[in-house]
């Protein structure tokens, strides 16, 4: 009779304590990333670049770069009718300037910096939606053209900012 007490306690015990747990919802991620349960979908507009200079490659690069990021990164799926998360915004800036110059007044290194501002609506979590402007640069030798390294810097530039645009989105430490 003891051990049928003991177990009958145990029982009413461990019933209601499952009960709670069985309620709860637990997401663990080893990426980092912390997305609401309720998210499902995703849309990015296309980023169109409204820099003072143009760079003609920019906009699809860029778009495209968002969205593979959050393809690869998450199992959120893709909506084209506007997603339960929501990336919009431009290219506002793109420069290159001097940053070093030697002793004869001439410059030894150059930036090139691209700036974009983005506005992320998340329907799920409002609290969450932003809109800030993101600016990342890479330095090269004067003594090249631009052209020549252009598109090695760009490639560079825009997965810093893809990174810092997806980390402000989807990554809560």
């Amino acid at each position: 009779m003891k051990r049928f007490v003991s177990y009958l306690s145990l029982y009413l015990f461990l019933f209601p304590v499952m009960m709670i747990l069985a309620g709860c919802k637990v997401t663990y991620s080893f990426s980092g990333v912390n997305i609401s349960p309720d998210v499902h979908t995703y849309s990015v507009d296309y980023i169109p670049n409204r820099a003072p200079i143009v760079q003609a490659q920019l906009s699809q690069l860029f778009t495209d770069a968002l969205l593979d990021k959050i393809q690869s990164n998450t199992s959120l799926d893709l909506s084209p009718d506007g997603g339960d998360v929501q990336f919009s915004g431009e290219i506002t800036g793109y420069e290159t300037r001097p940053t070093a110059i030697t002793g004869d007044e001439t410059a030894a290194r150059n930036r090139l910096t691209i700036t974009v501002r983005i506005r992320y609506t998340n329907l799920v979590q409002p609290e969450l939606d932003y809109d800030n402007s993101f600016s990342r640069y890479e330095d090269y030798d004067a003594s090249k053209n631009l052209t020549d390294v252009e598109d090695e810097l760009i490639e560079l530039i825009v997965e810093n900012l893809i990174e810092d645009i997806f980390n402000r989105a989807f990554i809560s430490w």
